[in-house]
């Protein structure tokens, strides 16, 4: 069946934000400017700061969705369902995941490619799988099985991409592409956690979807924001970036947005994409399918790439490309992407149906999150 145009809308949509989500950030990060003091330009080294940004971008979701409720109401029979009223405390727990592995991410980010790093997000399946195996009693086909190891195979070839672009490139150093990468990869494990979370103690509740994610964004920002008064003090040496060498220096974030405006638009663009993302992500599986979703997911990591090289941020690797197409394919095997299309041959009809997990594809596909990691996020 054909997309209507508002479909096409919001796969566009979709597309377009969430590969600017991850573009704005690190453009940010490319900007040198004068800060608070008679200090030369320094890069801008605020990641804690444009994690803030992202959850007020995230906490914007509420106010998306009490618009579409007051929408909804006006019409002569109401079809959306605004969920029951519970206890915003259930949050707390996975928004503080959510706030250490973006922060994390957004630490990583300084070290890194925008493509790298959005492609080793994918890890997330391998630590969302075995935690989900372990604590909430989840059997995993052997498709997704093999879904995990053949994307372990793709994250070590992004890695030894990275390695040896390491050799050729001066805009980062070997050691800190090393352990930007290692920063994504531990941050996908807190998210793995949180998702675990969130499907163990949260998701048993009637919650609409942009509620959820607005309610963490609330305490992701609000937490996030009183931490960037100790961490004001707290000394970090030379890993913190800023010259002050504290673990995270605002009023010098605000001091260099005053002298390079342009950084402030980068900061605009992340936040208010993150808010478009998570409405776009949800209404893609509403209107389409949760299958379309995780598709458009993994081509906004084709679309930074490809970004990335065209504006030169980064320079052609072959190997890149390879990690991301066994990525692709371990991303696919996960989620039963292939099922469809070996349920059209006769004789493996039955093996497909023999490996369709107990709890259902709903279940899988709402184990991968709200739309900002492996949509989720994000972030």
């Amino acid at each position: 069946m054909a997309w209507t145009k508002y479909q096409l809308f919001l796969a566009a949509l979709m597309l377009t934000t969430g590969s600017l989500n991850t573009l704005s950030a690190k453009w940010a990060d490319m900007f040198s400017a004068k800060g608070c003091r008679d200090d030369p330009d320094h890069p801008f080294t605020h990641p804690f700061v444009q994690a803030v940004g992202m959850f007020l971008g995230e906490f914007s979701c509420i106010a998306v969705f009490y618009l579409l409720l007051c929408h909804d109401r006006r019409r002569p029979e109401p079809r959306m369902n605004p969920g029951q009223s519970f206890n915003p405390l259930l949050f707390f727990p996975p928004a503080m995941c959510d706030m250490t592995a973006t922060s994390i991410m957004y630490v990583a980010l300084n070290m890194t490619s925008a493509s790298s790093f959005q492609m080793l997000r994918g890890a997330v399946i391998i630590f969302t799988g075995l935690l989900s195996v372990a604590f909430l009693g989840r059997r995993l086909t052997p498709s997704q099985w093999v879904g995990i190891l053949t994307t372990i195979l793709g994250l070590v070839i992004v890695g030894l991409a990275d390695f040896f672009s390491g050799h050729s490139q001066d805009t980062h150093k070997l050691s800190d592409i090393v352990t930007g990468d290692l920063l994504i990869i531990l941050a996908q494990v807190i998210v793995s956690v949180q998702m675990v979370l969130e499907e163990k103690f949260v998701y048993k509740h009637d919650v609409h979807p942009l509620r959820a994610v607005g309610t963490e964004g609330f305490f992701g920002f609000f937490v996030l924001s009183l931490l960037l008064i100790p961490m004001y003090f707290i000394h970090a040496g030379a890993f913190s970036g800023n010259p002050r060498q504290v673990l995270e220096d605002a009023l010098d974030a605000f001091c260099q947005i005053g002298h390079e405006p342009l950084i402030l638009l980068a900061l605009l663009g992340n936040t208010v994409s993150i808010a478009f993302f998570n409405f776009a992500g949800i209404s893609v599986t509403k209107e389409i399918s949760a299958t379309t979703r995780m598709v458009l997911d993994s081509l906004r990591t084709l679309v930074i790439w490809a970004v990335s090289l065209a504006l030169g941020w980064e320079q052609f690797q072959g190997l890149q490309v390879l990690g991301f197409l066994v990525l692709l394919v371990g991303t696919a095997l996960y989620n039963g992407l292939h099922r469809p299309l070996l349920a059209r041959v006769p004789w493996c009809a039955a093996m497909v149906g023999a490996e369709e997990p107990e709890d259902g594809p709903g279940e899988r596909e709402r184990l991968l999150g709200d739309g900002r990691v492996q949509s989720t996020d994000e972030g």
